[in-house]
């Protein structure tokens, strides 16, 4: 065969042949889920997992690291329950993108990756997620991260009764928002790196029209804690429990006053008055803002459901009146990790937003109440707990 045939058979053959890009290198990174998820219903019916990602970045030689996208993927399936690219990821990461929007991994530095995972309310959950996420780098190309499996918390949360008593219910700062100063909170205390308020909710009393403060009040600057529809509402327990610790007597601040830098990050230095049941073993419900000399338990005491425990103020790290909830699995706000719960029974409102609450923008017009139960509420909806 002479050469001439040769080279013209290559080029009937090369349109037929599939050329395929090397794989990216393996990452080198070290990437790990601290705390596994467990699944909770919320209140738009799907169940959810909420979890962290921690990404470091551990060596010099590649530079920085760009995340450019992310896949979740539940057991052996190839199909990702979540898919993230780098626009969308810029939302649910920690430290925020700088100002350019670009997200970027110092050498030496680590990324947490709020994920929040959106699942139908029937069907199989997985047993174990993993991740792949493909990073670009200063000098190497492409790396992909494969890996970084967490089994998935199969345990059944606590369904309470309400921490409060009638009334409608802002439920603020809620699950579901990755950049609140609840969730996007981490607390480093002594070699510990957790969420305490992971699932916490505020709860902000408001009249039928959506607002926070009574219509007589004139100056929204300068108003008193009686004119705020919340202040003074009955706090319940919400399960049969045992006080594990209590604080009261600390002052009330003014609302919306500049608040000073806590002391500590403790229940001491955040929740100033505050009640801690544990509700179940190794299950603790915190009330934190408790009004100045209204609690009514001791340390040791026992309480059952519904119990009044105190009223709703404004002590401690707290720019308004209204009632901090969450439930944790130690007695301490440090070294604690947030659990989800569903509340057993909640009419839900629809959405309103922190403008709303104070009567600027558009108003907030009530959608029909939609009975939920063992529903966890999600950020900022309107709710209602039966009455007792």
């Amino acid at each position: 065969m002479t050469r001439s045939v040769c080279l013209a058979l290559l080029l009937l053959l090369l349109p037929s042949l599939t050329l395929s890009a090397p794989a990216p290198a393996p990452a080198p990174v070290e990437a790990r889920v601290p705390f596994a998820p467990t699944p909770f219903v919320g209140s738009d019916g799907l169940r959810h997992l909420a979890y962290e990602l921690h990404i470091t970045n551990y060596y010099g030689d590649t530079g920085a690291l760009q995340p450019q996208s992310l896949q979740v993927f539940g057991d052996d399936a190839e199909t990702p329950l979540l898919s993230l690219d780098a626009p969308a990821l810029r939302d649910w990461v920690r430290p925020s993108p700088s100002g350019d929007g670009a997200i970027s991994i110092a050498a030496g530095k680590r990324m947490v990756v709020f994920v929040w995972l959106s699942l139908p309310a029937t069907g199989s959950m997985p047993h174990v997620l993993r991740h792949r996420m493909l990073l670009g780098t200063e000098r190497h190309g492409s790396v992909e991260l494969d890996g970084a499996r967490v089994a998935v918390n199969a345990a059944p949360v606590m369904a309470l009764a309400p921490p409060l008593q009638g009334g409608r219910w802002l439920a603020h700062e809620g699950p579901g928002a990755a950049q609140s100063h609840h969730w996007g909170s981490l607390v480093a205390v002594n070699g510990d790196l957790t969420i305490p308020q992971r699932f916490a909710l505020d709860l902000v009393g408001v009249d039928e029209r959506g607002r926070a403060v009574r219509p007589t009040t004139r100056d929204l600057q300068h108003t008193r804690h009686s004119d705020w529809v919340g202040y003074a509402a009955p706090v319940l327990a919400v399960a049969d429990g045992i006080v594990r610790a209590v604080r009261d007597g600390q002052p009330e601040h003014p609302p919306l006053t500049a608040q000073p830098e806590p002391s500590s990050l403790t229940a001491d230095g955040l929740f100033g008055n505050y009640v801690v049941l544990e509700i179940s073993p190794g299950v603790f419900a915190s009330y934190a803002h408790l009004r100045t000399g209204s609690i009514k338990v001791k340390p040791g005491q026992r309480v059952q459901r519904g119990q009044a425990l105190a009223q709703l103020g404004q002590s401690g790290n707290s720019a308004a009146p209204h009632l901090h909830f969450q439930l944790s699995n130690k007695a301490t706000f440090e070294g604690s990790e947030g659990i989800p719960y569903v509340f057993q029974a909640f009419d839900d409102f629809g959405p309103e937003s922190e403008a709303q609450l104070f009567g600027q923008g558009d108003a907030w017009k009530p959608g029909v109440a939609v009975p939920r139960g063992n529903q966890l509420p999600l950020n900022d909806i309107v709710i209602a707990f039966p009455p007792r």
